[in-house]
């Protein structure tokens, strides 16, 4: 039983071989801090977000791509998989993405809770590798392709060439750090403040980084910092267009900058091919148009962006032997 997992810190993916992604919840775990019981995970506790009395704590295990609390994402991966799994009578083997900048540290913990829920054996895959799998590319060629995956913690940039990473860069602003712009851009201009949930409904509905248009807004709810009384505003993408462009710029430059140290042949293959795109982040509105404008190259969204992570780390069993590169050099760890 080959499984691959999609990590990600504000959604996990899990990709079983044979039969696709079973499964798709929100990375939150619901605590009751007062007796440490474990409450609800993934959309059941997505749902408690900024609804908890004082004593539950909805929380999301993971920060920036990586583990920052190690307990509840064992807690979170064994629930998972035990969801898509069963009894586990066969421990599968598992496939886990990370992001290419990942630590000794961070590699040693994520692979832990793998194996702590029941896994024989984990492979770490970087995150590039895995999207580029996953949106169809062909990297068994002697072809320069460059994949940019915006997850909601981490941006990854890669140009990918005969089953490896030539260049890589990892950038932890990405989907998340959109909404949070929001939610401080409201609290310094109308003193409302607002939940996650309501930030990331705003960043669909009118979040733009290129050519905003003024005519189109939204209606926000949320609480008045100063009086303490609910508070609806409406506000239009052009105001939001300053601060959401100032984080897409960074992703931006984060791909110019693997461009620049890129070698000429497969410099010239990536103004041919393009620029791929893949993960949530990528999806809002402008950022493929911005991306062009700054490097000259041009750029597509990759097919079922949100789920190319996913689809290539459980397919990425069937390169085992040709992606001694993608793997972080190649660790494995077993557990019988």
């Amino acid at each position: 039983m080959d499984i691959g997992i999609d990590l990600g810190t504000t959604t996990v993916e899990i990709y079983m071989s044979g039969k696709g992604i079973v499964l798709k919840e929100p990375s939150v775990v619901a605590v009751n801090t007062k007796t440490d019981e474990i409450l609800a995970v993934g959309e059941e506790a997505y749902r408690m977000l900024g609804r908890t009395p004082s004593y539950i704590n909805a929380i999301r295990p993971l920060k920036d791509g990586v583990i920052s609390d190690h307990e509840m994402t064992e807690f979170m991966i064994k629930d998972f998989l035990k969801k898509v799994c069963g009894s586990l009578m066969i421990k599968p083997r598992v496939s886990i993405c990370v992001p290419s900048a990942i630590t000794d540290v961070e590699s040693r913990a994520v692979t832990q809770a793998a194996v702590s829920a029941g896994a024989r054996k984990v492979y770490l895959l970087e995150e590039p590798i895995a999207a580029a799998i996953g949106a169809g590319i062909d990297i068994s060629q002697p072809n320069g392709q460059m994949v940019v995956d915006i997850g909601g913690g981490t941006t990854d940039v890669a140009v990918i060439s005969l089953s490896g990473v030539v260049v890589s860069r990892s950038l932890r602003v990405a989907g998340n750090h959109f909404e949070e712009e929001i939610i401080r851009y409201l609290l310094n201009t109308y003193k409302v403040l607002i939940g996650e949930r309501m930030a990331e409904k705003i960043k669909i509905e009118i979040g733009c980084v290129f050519n905003p248009d003024k005519n189109v807004t939204a209606e926000i709810k949320g609480r008045h910092q100063l009086k303490g009384l609910p508070q609806r505003v409406t506000v239009s993408q052009a105001e939001l267009y300053e601060p959401l462009k100032n984080q897409a710029m960074k992703i931006v430059e984060v791909i110019k900058s693997v461009l620049d140290v890129t070698p000429p042949e497969l410099g010239g293959d990536i103004y041919t091919n393009g620029i791929v795109l893949t993960g949530g982040g990528s999806l809002i509105q402008g950022l493929p148009a911005l991306i062009e404008s700054e490097t000259r190259v041009k750029v597509r969204i990759a097919d079922d962006p949100m789920d190319c992570v996913a689809i290539g780390t459980g397919k990425s069993f069937d390169y085992l032997d040709n992606l001694q590169q993608g793997f972080s050099d190649m660790v494995t760890y077993s557990h019988d």
